[in-house]
């Protein structure tokens, strides 16, 4: 296994354009920087996932995905039910900006996003600056990790960082809702 990164040691994987590995609420995600087309392809390699599917983001507050999202586009009643369960542990689906790229969104014209309270994800993009994208650390159809131990050797042995900490606690994966109808996508 990987030694564990410090939170430094993380964000400068993230700015040399790597792949790290981190604790969020539920399970280990794999993030990278949402902008670098070559990490989030890497990224995507790692975990044998379709781009189409699109990839959730994840941030410390509103204003770091921001670039990425376009909460003008929901109505009053849509913005305010997403931002009062923000920070914590819920996705939702929003109008994506011009600016978020595709790799991110896949074929969605919508992109999940999600403001965490998780202290290291907080900690990490506070750190790094922005949002991360996060998915499960696990390839695709293969149990997540809820613990460090659970990480599947292939996975740490490809990603540049691993940061230290724990998951959230959490037993299943952040629910995923669209904010445009409040549809339960994932619970």
């Amino acid at each position: 296994m990987t030694a564990r990164s410090s939170i430094a040691e993380a964000v400068a994987a993230l700015r040399a354009g790597g792949v790290i590995a981190y604790p969020t609420e539920a399970v280990w995600g794999l993030g990278c920087e949402p902008r670098d087309q070559a990490a989030t392809l890497r990224l995507l390699a790692i975990k044998q996932r379709e781009v189409e599917k699109g990839l959730i983001l994840i941030a410390a507050d509103e204003a770091q995905l921001a670039p990425f999202i376009d909460m003008a586009a929901l109505d009053a009643a849509q913005r305010d039910a997403v931002r009062a369960s923000w920070p914590g542990p819920h996705t939702w689906i929003v109008p994506a900006s011009a600016q978020a790229p595709r790799w991110v969104t896949g074929a969605h014209a919508g992109i999940a996003v999600r403001v965490s309270a998780h202290p290291a994800v907080v900690a990490l993009c506070d750190a790094y600056g922005g949002a991360l994208v996060s998915t499960s650390a696990n390839r695709a159809g293969e149990p997540a990790a809820h613990a460090i131990g659970q990480l599947d050797p292939r996975v740490v042995q490809a990603v540049d960082a691993v940061l230290q900490g724990e998951t959230g606690g959490l037993l299943r994966p952040t629910e995923i809702r669209d904010a445009r109808t409040g549809a339960a996508l994932r619970l």
